[in-house]
């Protein structure tokens, strides 16, 4: 195998992408200009041009608005888009390369616009080496003007996710609008007739009425709909319209139909000709996180202008990312066939939306496996092994030293777990020195600068890497591990992070990168964040034949986490918000699109369970630098941070994964081990545990570490899994399970104690500056308030966990039912006088998930030890309840009648033999289910004390 190579993205073909608007002041930041430099707080960054900057077609170095016209919006042109090579031009200098915009590709000629419905993949390479799937640019038709010969296309205008290109050639004008999701492109037209060439072969026309015609090219439905009072004249490959002396037309593809069926095809033009002529005239997306149900809410908008009629509604195709998480509408019967899968349709709409959970993410795993012990010692000597050099640079430019900011910022955190404060220190000493450095600009500086170009609204970091200056590639892979290294600063230097300081300079990359705000007008919204595909674009410019294309997914991912890291940090809700928006649409986008983790979306025949690039016409097993499948994989997994726990959200796919990766390679990885080796212990943890131990002599990955490497696999071997069943009202928060025992976690940045709750209503304060659990793990450690003080070295109080599908299970703290745990007590609140027999109220919850026994008959059983003191009157009451299949619904609840306490100290038993209340539900076998024990008080007015830990129990009735 040969060793590793550095890993780029995008091409190092040099091109130009988009322009962007003139410089206007900061919302957030203050820009002074200079000769040379404009201040930020204490950092600045120049103005004077240092390096190469973007070039292509013409004069697009100075003018990159030479191809749009003037009737285009003011301001900062996009960038990194599906349709970027309009206004990029690269190769072709006149028009573009194919533009896929899904359920079409398009591409533009001087005689118009070509269509393209490819529904038939092309597969080249081997299921076990490199391969791709390629949904190809195929021409049917071509939609135009008579005569048209436009010597270059121009863009007209731009919203959220669509693009209207221009053509004239002095005499005829051609104005499309089209856009991801629209089955429809909606034209205008002077100087000839609206013209349908059929270059794909002749056309089988089976409807033909008034304005609308229907045909068919190489077997897909396609309808024109011209104004009403106008016709079509078909001759040959020809059709074309008079438009009844108008100016508009549309032309839509129709969804999969079986060719036979007449009826349905008819009936869906007839259904899309209701919305033919409401011209989609923008797009514009609103998200909104709400904290404390932990949902992403994103509403895609469309506007429309009636040309004729008073239709104001559109016709819609989604993407499965999207169809998944629709709220509140219902797609009908047909969809289209995509790169990305199957795409349903909506009619009739003019805005739809998603309703995604966010599951949290944490600055980094708490060491309830390293904190103590050999472990502990052994994590320290390999602390005590970079303290020296936290950085470890590889190169000079912005890729090579975000990466080595983020090796400083994991050495950090974890430092900070265990108390190791010299090694904490010295790492964030190297991160504060790189990044005033690279937040300072003195005349004549070339290196470790940032330069603002304001033709193209970009902020360029010198020295550039992999087109990051000449084609304003991967802003947010480079930018990304320098946000979230300030973010790890700011937490324990939080006035470095002021505006007065360099947080400004911060903001600054965020803005370039995926600008969160729409009136900043310095740098495009969301740049390389591509709204309705729901995932960002590594390439400027995108001149591809097979469009725009990103290869790490993950590390798009760390960008997005450094955004709710540096938010949170800093109080700015908008950052953090937007952070939580991207991460949560892209993290389902991934999952769908990069690894197929329902085996949906990729084409039969293609073999491969993960690809290492997706393109706009397809996908790759391949990636820009690598033939070997340690990288091809690998680089959808790196780095591995708090913020990547979204590749555990399907611990079965995650084996899946490392299984093709060790089929493709001929053997375990002998490349990028750590990598691998992390991903794999999201899925199965004591498998990446043995691994790790059996190869101690290992090379870490370039921007990896070994003590990062051992406390992640470490950690998880003791939380076990990424348990999504359960959300909290706080974003740095996750839960963990491991043979039904859960494990809650969350992370205090700010200076005040906090208490977090989840959905299952256990609750949690953590101290200022802490991270904390509480269930199978109670632990608390870190010292994320600065200071010089060392953080106390961490207890941990672990909990054997039971033996897969034990019928015993003992009552945990935070929640769980798992192996006895240490004596401990929790509080069961009063009924505060009023009567809940046979109600819970403010319960006392545990919960076991994911498992899988045979039901043996009879009933549960349990022990619960309770002491009222010298309360009087005091009534404590049980509910159990089983789900049998883990879908969220209870198929067998049963409630006990209370148990009343006597005034004596000391604990009394409150079994099963009070008798059964009530039971609904038939009990069952358990398959990945779940069970839930419910204590509360049924009457009394004061609080009954519950032991759990070793105390409390109860015996399942199964085998």
């Amino acid at each position: 195998m040969n060793p590793p190579v550095p890993h780029r993205r995008t091409p190092w073909v040099l091109a130009a992408t988009t322009a962007l608007a003139v410089l206007v002041a900061a919302l957030t930041a203050t820009a002074t200009a200079t000769a040379e430099a404009a201040t930020v707080g204490a950092g600045s960054y120049t103005t004077d041009r240092v390096g190469p900057l973007p070039t292509g077609c013409g004069d697009l170095s100075s003018n990159p608005r030479q191809f749009v016209t003037a009737n285009a919006p003011a301001g900062p042109v996009p960038t990194n888009d599906w349709w970027s090579s309009l206004l990029y031009k690269r190769t072709n200098c006149a028009y573009s390369e194919p533009l896929h915009a899904h359920p079409v590709s398009y591409q533009p000629f001087g005689d118009g616009l070509g269509f393209s419905a490819t529904s038939t993949p092309t597969i080249t390479g081997t299921a076990t080496g490199v391969g791709e799937y390629k949904y190809a640019y195929a021409e049917d038709i071509r939609v135009g003007v008579t005569a048209l010969g436009a010597p270059v296309v121009k863009v007209d205008d731009w919203t959220d996710w669509t693009v209207s290109p221009y053509w004239s050639d002095g005499a005829r004008t051609l104005r499309a609008t089209i856009g991801h999701g629209l089955p429809f492109a909606y034209l205008r037209t002077s100087g000839g007739e609206a013209l349908i060439n059929a270059t794909g072969g002749s056309p089988t026309v089976w409807s033909a009425s008034g304005g609308t015609i229907g045909f068919t090219v190489r077997g897909h439905d396609y309808v024109a709909y011209a104004p009403a009072g106008a016709t079509w004249t078909v001759s040959g490959g020809r059709i074309t319209s008079t438009l009844a002396g108008r100016d508009y037309f549309s032309v839509a593809l129709l969804p999969t139909t079986p060719s036979t069926d007449a009826a349905t095809r008819a009936a869906l033009a007839t259904s899309y000709g209701r919305y033919a002529h409401a011209h989609v005239t923008g797009t514009r997306v609103a998200y909104s996180y709400d904290q404390a149900s932990s949902r992403v809410t994103t509403t895609y908008a469309f506007t429309t202008t009636p040309r004729e009629g008073t239709a104001t509604q559109t016709v819609v195709s989604l993407y499965p990312h999207q169809w998944k998480a629709l709220a509140g509408a219902t797609p009908i019967g047909q969809s289209y066939p995509s790169p990305r899968g199957r795409m349903k349709v909506l009619t009739g709409v003019s805005e739809f939306r998603t309703a995604m959970t966010y599951q949290g993410v944490l600055p980094e795993l708490p060491a309830v496996g390293t904190g103590a012990g050999a472990d502990l010692a052994q994590l320290k000597d390999q602390l005590a092994a970079v303290r020296g050099n936290p950085m470890d640079l590889r190169g000079t430019d912005t890729y090579w030293n975000g990466k080595g900011l983020g090796r400083a910022a994991r050495i950090a955190e974890i430092a900070d777990l265990v108390g190791d404060t010299e090694t904490r220190t010295a790492a964030l000493n190297a991160i504060r020195a790189t990044l005033n450095d690279w937040f300072t600009a003195t005349p004549g500086k070339t290196a470790r600068v940032f330069y603002y170009d304001r033709n193209w609204g970009t902020l360029i970091g010198y020295p550039a890497s992999y087109g990051s200056d000449q084609e304003l590639n991967d802003h947010h892979f480079h930018y990304g591990y320098f946000i979230a290294a300030a973010a790890t600063l700011a937490k324990f230097d939080p006035t470095w992070a002021t505006t007065a300081q360099y947080g400004g300079m911060v903001d600054l990359l965020i803005r370039d990168a995926n600008n969160y705000s729409r009136e900043d007008t310095r740098f495009p919204y969301l740049r390389d964040f591509d709204i309705y595909a729901g995932h960002d674009w590594a390439s400027g410019h995108g001149s591809f034949n097979a469009g725009n294309n990103q290869e790490s997914s993950s590390e798009g991912m760390n960008f997005a986490n450094a955004l709710i890291q540096w938010g949170q940090a800093t109080g700015n809700t908008a950052v953090r918000d937007a952070g939580v928006f991207i991460y949560t649409t892209q993290a389902a986008a991934i999952q769908e699109y990069w690894f197929d983790v329902d085996d949906e979306n990729f084409p039969a025949g293609f073999g491969h369970s993960a690809v290492g690039m997706v393109w706009g016409d397809g996908g790759a097993y391949s990636t820009w630098f690598s033939a070997d499948p340690e990288m091809i994989q690998g680089i959808n997994m790196l780095p591995v941070t708090g913020g990547h726990l979204y590749l555990g959200y399907r611990p079965a796919y995650t084996r899946t994964n490392y299984a093709e990766l060790v089929r493709n390679n001929g053997g375990e990885p002998t490349v990028w081990q750590d990598i691998l080796w992390q991903f794999l212990a999201l899925g199965d943890p004591d498998a990446a545990l043995a691994k790790l131990r059996a190869n101690p002599g290992y090379i870490p990955e370039e921007g990896e570490n070994r003590a990062h490497t051992f406390h992640w696999i470490r950690n998880l071997a003791a939380l076990g899994q990424v348990d999504t069943g359960v959300t909290a009202n706080h974003p740095l928060a996750a839960v963990f399970t491991r043979n039904g025992a859960r494990t809650y976690v969350a992370s205090n940045i700010t200076a005040a104690p906090l208490t977090v709750t989840w959905s299952d209503g256990t609750r949690l304060t953590v101290a200022a500056g802490r991270t904390a659990t509480i269930g199978a793990y109670t632990w608390s450690g870190g010292n994320a308030s600065g200071g010089a003080s060392p953080s106390p070295t961490p207890t941990p109080t672990p909990t054997t966990p039971p033996p897969a599908g034990s019928p015993t299970r003992y009552l945990l703290p935070g929640g769980g039912l798992g192996a006895a745990g240490g004596a401990t007590t929790t509080t069961v609140a009063s009924a505060g006088g009023t009567n809940h027999d046979g109600t819970p109220t403010n319960p006392v919850v545990f919960t076991a998930t994911g498992l899988t026994m045979t039901y043996s008959g009879g009933q549960t059983a349990f022990d619960l030890f309770l002491d009222a003191g010298q309360a009087v009157g005091n009534g404590v009451q049980a509910r159990v309840s089983y789900d049998l299949t883990g879908d969220g619904s209870f198929d067998r609840v049963e409630t006990y009648r209370y148990f009343a306490t006597d005034p004596v100290p000391g604990y009394e038993h409150y079994t099963q033999n009070a008798g059964l209340l009530s039971a609904a539900g038939t009990p069952g076998n358990l398959s990945n289910g779940t069970v839930k024990v419910e204590v509360w008080s049924a009457i009394g007015t004061n609080p009954t004390t519950l032991g759990i830990g070793d105390r409390s129990l109860v015996t399942l009735p199964y085998a």
